[in-house]
């Protein structure tokens, strides 16, 4: 089982970036963006359901950011507007059987994440 994070790069602030993660092997129950900033430890971004229907977000990123299934249930999307220079980070994706958490260790598989810079 691999899962596969892309679409990190560089933005200004105010804009946009859409990151996606490709899950190869399984489908999971739950997945979840995490991300982790220098010298910070790894945060709850988003997560959502297997159909989509149920998603849970951050404080710092609800409004701004929209987490979705794709319709093979084997890809979650992460759009994320209005991009401040806090949310510069490394994102990874992840995915496990548990219900939507924010606990990091709930969830079994990891990628090995991709990175947004955010500058100001």
């Amino acid at each position: 089982v691999q899962l596969q994070a892309s679409g990190g790069g560089q933005v200004q602030a105010g804009g946009s970036l859409t990151l996606s993660c490709a899950s190869s092997g399984r489908s999971f129950n739950t997945m979840a963006w995490f991300r982790q900033a220098p010298e910070k430890e790894r945060e709850f971004v988003a997560a959502v359901s297997w159909d989509g229907g149920h998603t849970a977000y951050a404080d710092s990123v609800k409004d701004r950011f929209t987490v979705s299934r794709g319709h093979d249930k084997n890809t979650m999307y992460l759009q994320m507007d209005s991009l401040r220079p806090e949310d510069t980070a490394v994102y990874y994706c992840a995915g496990g059987t548990t219900i939507i958490t924010k606990f990091a260790g709930l969830y079994n598989f990891w990628g090995l994440g991709t990175l947004v810079t955010v500058s100001s």
